[in-house]
């Protein structure tokens, strides 16, 4: 891709009224617009990172034999009726509308009712189990704070799994599964050592549930680590913990963190509530297991650029950088040369950012750094005369003078 080509603009300043440095820095590195509080647009950039994020959350999901689906956003009250959900006073985040004969809809916060309902459809016999599906999907709420840009929207791309199960066993099998290729999500990522699968409430249906917590100043939970076991524990549930997992309040660290993913199991009690069932091997009716697994995609992007930036600009991982190479050309032979480069490049499968603007070399690297592309590579006249390209890193800023054979034996 062509900067000139390129539908984004970066700018020296972000909107007044935002105070999240994510959000600040991806305004101004032209990967998001701000439509409003809590509600962002994804510009071409960001939206290469937030596919490649979900790309990454595919893969591990899929690796756990899931099957990915898409639900619909608009939702039947009487789907949610049928636990009490729908009342106000329980979930107190609905944004709700009408159609025009006057029915009543729910535009979709969360899918856990609606995916019961949907599989009493696919759901006969304890034979048809275990069955799990996942989703990517844009969920509304309407929060009451919207204050830490993309790490809590009012609208905002969210993986939602589900899995169904004859027995508990089988459940927590499952569970423990699901743990292992969430870590490795956040592996992928960059952030995996510093996040970790944390005890949070449970709610109404068990006594823990477990959140995956990413040390963050910018969050706005505080866990309790017990670092020499790799114990977190949400604050909310901090005393119950502690008696449960017999350790010291003194033994533990408070950090500020984000969560970008949760995992529940719901035993039977939803599906329970909503009257699904099936055929066991005894002949009878059955109660069935669920689970639900989330992980917040827009969000994890912010919680990466919150962490990964520093004073000029955001600073990707590879696995989720826009582009790998900003290639910069200075100069009439330079212009040239990078045009030689940018089709090499492409041709192996290298991604390239090309910056081919008429603008002055500092202001190219200025963007570069603002955007956060992994490789800088710039080529000059003076550079052609040598033979040589010059490539930056954006991680630590290490600059080297290499042949073009050196240079792609580092981004092949």
């Amino acid at each position: 891709m062509r900067v000139s080509k390129l539908f984004t603009k970066t700018s020296k300043t972000a909107p007044a009224d935002e105070v999240a440095k994510n959000a600040q820095l991806l305004i101004r590195a032209g990967y998001v617009y701000k439509e409003m509080a809590g509600v962002y647009a994804y510009l071409p950039l960001g939206l290469r990172v937030l596919e490649k994020i979900k790309a990454i959350v595919r893969e591990e999901m899929n690796s756990i034999d899931s099957n990915e689906i898409i639900m619909t956003s608009l939702q039947r009250k009487d789907v949610w009726d049928k636990t009490g959900r729908w009342d106000d006073e329980l979930v107190d985040i609905w944004f709700k509308t009408e159609l025009k004969d006057g029915t009543e809809m729910g535009l979709g916060w969360s899918h856990e009712e609606p995916i019961v309902e949907m599989v009493r459809q696919h759901l006969t016999s304890y034979k048809n189990l275990p069955i799990s599906v996942y989703q990517f999907q844009t969920k509304l709420r309407n929060e009451l704070r919207a204050k830490s840009g993309i790490m809590r929207g009012r609208e905002f791309v969210m993986k939602d799994m589900y899995s169904f199960h004859e027995t508990a066993e089988d459940l927590e099998q499952y569970y423990q599964r699901s743990i292992e290729a969430y870590n490795k999500v956040f592996d992928r990522l960059g952030v995996g050592e510093d996040t970790y699968v944390t005890f949070a409430s449970g709610g109404a249906f068990t006594k823990f549930s477990h959140e995956f917590q990413t040390i963050c100043d910018a969050g706005e939970d505080v866990i309790y680590l017990h670092r020499e076991k790799n114990i977190a524990v949400n604050e909310e549930v901090l005393e119950d913990a502690i008696q449960e997992l017999k350790i010291s309040r003194d033994e533990l660290e408070p950090v500020k963190t984000a969560e970008v993913g949760n995992i529940f199991n719901f035993g039977t009690q939803k599906t329970d509530d909503m009257g699904l069932y099936a055929v066991g091997p005894d002949g009878l009716q059955q109660s069935i297991h669920l689970g639900s697994y989330g992980i917040g995609v827009t969000r994890l992007m912010g919680v990466v650029a919150e962490k990964m930036s520093d004073d000029k600009g955001l600073v990707w991982p590879e696995a989720i950088a826009p582009y790998k190479v900003y290639l910069v050309s200075i100069g009439e032979q330079g212009a040239v040369e990078a045009e030689r480069l940018y089709d090499e490049l492409t041709a192996r499968g290298i991604e390239v950012l090309f910056d081919d603007r008429d603008e002055r070399p500092g202001t190219k690297f200025a963007d570069a750094e603002l955007m956060g592309i992994p490789y800088r590579l710039t080529v000059s006249d003076r550079l052609v005369e040598q033979n040589k390209l010059e490539l930056t890193k954006r991680l630590d800023g290490q600059t080297s003078l290499l042949t073009a054979s050196e240079v792609l034996a580092i981004l092949d």
